[in-house]
């Protein structure tokens, strides 16, 4: 037998050691008030697929959206492929991904991720502005406008690196550098009301920040495991004050109910593949995932998925569609989450090639 041979089959104490690292890892994890983390749109996940199964997606995570969920997913790419992702987020908040990755043969892969977040345009305005204006019968009031306006934004930009580590277990990292602005200028000057004293504050914050994941195949059928830990680092400082990253946990299963390797019938032209993903955040309860898609030659695809414990999150649903040009692979996915009945629903697109 092969040296190689050996390697790919044999039981690796790395494999024991990277599973005790992230249990250890989450062990202390435990729910915090809720809101008490910062850089919140960190929890705004991309890739339509996903989104439309329920987030149901450490176990599936699969090309250059994997690096969003679980970096281990992009192990075993054997082309260089791109992703591009918009999320129509709630009260005109618009975010923008793209990822993109490099296979390096025996050596693994290699990823690049950025996301961009537009908060849209906001009213500045002031206590010292509460007042009415007008007469009457034109009185009017206003609630501290200035006539100033400011932009928040946030960006994030990553790298990542994923490899088998044997033929059935992989493992990827991913660093992320993260900036996030509260206001049109990175400094701003604040007066205490008691003495009047004045101070210098930063309005934005920047760190870097970890991902952790691994995927493991059973050799059952068509069950897959997915374990990943997000955000994983230092706390983040606003102004005088210090909050911890939105950091999280997710483990998940998946297998097919229906395909070529299914659990209950076989088939080549359909596929039907059922996810569950628990989620655990730093700072809410424990919440669950669950997510199918149906597959029809691989090329047309239908998805349904809930989300429990949730505010607001519920029901999601979406579509895609798979082909080929000229030996480049391309999809475009859609989903549709619903927000409750108070909110407005978030549209996802994703689009996504592979090079020849």
């Amino acid at each position: 037998m092969s040296r190689d041979r050996m390697h790919m089959h044999r039981p690796s104490f790395l494999t024991y050691l990277l599973l005790a690292a992230l249990v250890a890892g989450v062990l202390p994890l435990r729910a915090q008030k809720v809101g008490t983390s910062s850089l919140q749109f960190l929890k705004v996940m991309p890739t339509a697929r996903a989104a439309a199964m329920g987030d149901a997606y450490a176990t599936l995570a699969a090309g250059p959206d994997a690096m969003y969920w679980n970096p281990a997913g992009i192990a075993g790419e054997t082309r260089t492929a791109f992703s591009a992702s918009m999320v129509l987020w709630l009260f005109d908040t618009r975010q923008n991904m793209l990822a993109g990755t490099v296979p390096l043969g025996e050596w693994g892969t290699a990823g690049v991720q950025l996301q961009y977040v537009d908060y849209g345009t906001m009213d500045v305005t002031r206590t010292d502005r509460l007042d009415f204006i007008g007469s009457s019968p034109d009185l009017r009031y206003n609630p501290g406008y200035t006539g100033e306006t400011f932009s928040p934004t946030a960006m994030v930009i990553g790298v990542s690196y994923a490899n088998r580590m044997t033929d059935r277990f992989s493992a990827g990292l991913s660093m992320k550098y993260i900036h996030e602005s509260l206001w049109n200028s990175p400094t701003v000057v604040l007066t205490k009301p008691l003495t009047g004293e004045t101070e210098e504050v930063n309005t934005y914050t920047r760190l870097f920040l970890f991902d952790f994941g691994m995927l493991y195949n059973t050799g059952y059928r068509s069950v897959k495991i997915g374990v990943s830990i997000q955000n994983f680092g230092s706390q983040v400082k606003f102004a005088r004050e210090w909050f911890p990253a939105p950091l999280a946990f997710r483990f998940g299963t998946a297998g097919d109910l229906i395909g070529p390797d299914a659990l209950f019938a076989a088939s080549d032209a359909h596929r039907i593949t059922a996810a569950f993903d628990i989620f655990q955040p730093n700072d809410y309860a424990q919440q669950f995932h669950g997510g199918v898609e149906y597959a029809f030659a691989e090329a047309l695809f239908l998805r349904a998925g809930y989300k429990f414990n949730y505010d607001n999150d519920a029901l999601t649903a979406g579509a895609g569609v798979r082909q080929e040009i000229s030996g480049m692979p391309f999809n475009v996915d859609y989903s549709y989450g619903a927000m409750g009945d108070y909110l407005p629903a978030v549209h996802r697109i994703t689009v996504g090639a592979q090079l020849p």
